[in-house]
C-alpha cells in the first residue's frame, strides 16, 4: 500500500541554511532526512520548501499529494494565506496532514484546529519519554510501551488545542512536565496527526522509532474517501 501513497514533505528550510549546528545534523535539510527515511519505507516522496515559488505547493503538487508532512518554526508568518487556504481545502477534501514539532504554530494547523495552539517550552536538553497511550492504534505499530529520547526540547501543558479525537502519545520530561504529543483529528474528509518531537538542533528525525511513527502516521492519514461530496442546493428525491 505504501508504494501508492504520494507524500509531500514541506519544510521552511531556514534553520539548516542559517545555522552550522543545524546543517551538521541535517545537511540535506529536515525534509531531506525525512524523504530518505520514507522513501526507504516504499512511499512516493517529494519535497517542497518555503522559498520556492508558491512555497513549492503548486496546484499540480497539491492535487498529486495524498499526505502532506509539515515542519515550520521561524517563518510561520511568511507562509502566504492563499497557499494556506489551498492546503486547508485539500485537507477538507481528503488529503492527510502530519504536523511535526513546532508546526503546532503554523497557520495551517491553527486554521484547521481553530485555536491558538500555544504551549510551554524550554530548550535545556531534557530527556523525553514518549508513552504510548493507544497501544492498538495503527500509528503505534512496531513501537513498544514508549520511545525514549535522551535530549529534546520540552513542550508542556496546557496545550491550546481542541480535545483530540484520539490521543496516541503522552510525553514526560525530566523537568516534570507532561504533554499530549500525539494527537489525531479529522477535518472534513481529511485526517490530521500532530507529533511533538523534532527540535532542529537535535538529531530526532534520524531516530528509527520516530521515523516509524511518521511512516505509520502517513499510512493512517492516507485518504479513504473515493468520491467528492455533493453539497449546496439540492432537489428533493421525493415528489
Amino acid at each position: 500500500m505504501t508504494a501508492n501513497i504520494r507524500v509531500t514533505i514541506w519544510n521552511e528550510y531556514r534553520h539548516e541554511r542559517r545555522s552550522e549546528e543545524v546543517a551538521k545534523i541535517y545537511p540535506e535539510g529536515i525534509h531531506g532526512t525525512l524523504a530518505k527515511a520514507l522513501s526507504e519505507k516504499g512511499f512516493t516522496v517529494r519535497t517542497a520548501t518555503l522559498d520556492e515559488p508558491e512555497h513549492g505547493l503548486t496546484e499540480e503538487v497539491l492535487e498529486n499529494t495524498d499526505v502532506m508532512i509539515w515542519w515550520g518554526h521561524m517563518a510561520h508568518g511568511e507562509v502566504k494565506d492563499e497557499i494556506v487556504n489551498k492546503v486547508h481545502q485539500r485537507v477538507l477534501d481528503g488529503m492527510g496532514l502530519v504536523v511535526l514539532h513546532s508546526g503546532h504554530f503554523s497557520k495551517i494547523f491553527k486554521k484547521l484546529l481553530g485555536t491558538d495552539c500555544d504551549l510551554k517550552w524550554r530548550e535545556s536538553n531534557d530527556k523525553e519519554r514518549i508513552w504510548v497511550v493507544a497501544p492498538n492504534h495503527p500509528i503505534t505499530e512496531g513501537i513498544g510501551d514508549y520511545i525514549e529520547l535522551e535530549r529534546e526540547e520540552m513542550y508542556g501543558e496546557p496545550f491550546g488545542i481542541p480535545e483530540p479525537e484520539t490521543l496516541v502519545f503522552v510525553s514526560w520530561f525530566t523537568g516534570g512536565e507532561v504533554f499530549r504529543s500525539g494527537c489525531c483529528y479529522t477535518r472534513g474528509q481529511g485526517k490530521i496527526f500532530y507529533f511533538r518531537p523534532g527540535h532542529e538542533t537535535l538529531p530526532t528525525y534520524h531516530n528509527r522509532e520516530i521515523q516509524q511513527v511518521i511512516g505509520n502516521a502517513v499510512n493512517w492519514a492516507n485518504p479513504t474517501a473515493t468520491r467528492k461530496l455533493i453539497r449546496g442546493n439540492t432537489p428533493s428525491l421525493e415528489k
